[in-house]
């Protein structure tokens, strides 16, 4: 019982039910290449996810997650 304070699983991220970061704003960018993001004003927090490039594991519900795939076109777009 001493350890149980010590654990190292991460603890779960809540369940995203609402846009908080406004993602659906910017659905018309997914199929669209990657330049399409320097053509778009974005306020506030923006991650921009390549593959294979190591992102941090902090949960933000404001910030806006641009995922780009292998040939540099937005595929998905997210909270968190």
């Amino acid at each position: 019982m001493i350890l149980a304070g010590c654990s190292t699983a991460a603890p779960s991220l809540p369940p995203l039910t609402e846009d908080t970061c406004r993602a659906a704003d910017y659905a018309q960018l997914i199929g669209q290449p990657a330049t399409a993001l320097e053509r778009v004003l974005l306020m506030g927090k923006v991650r921009v996810i390549r593959p294979g490039q190591p992102v941090t594991r902090d949960f933000w519900p404001d910030r806006i997650n641009f995922m780009i795939d292998g040939s540099e076109t937005i595929a998905d777009i997210s909270c968190g």
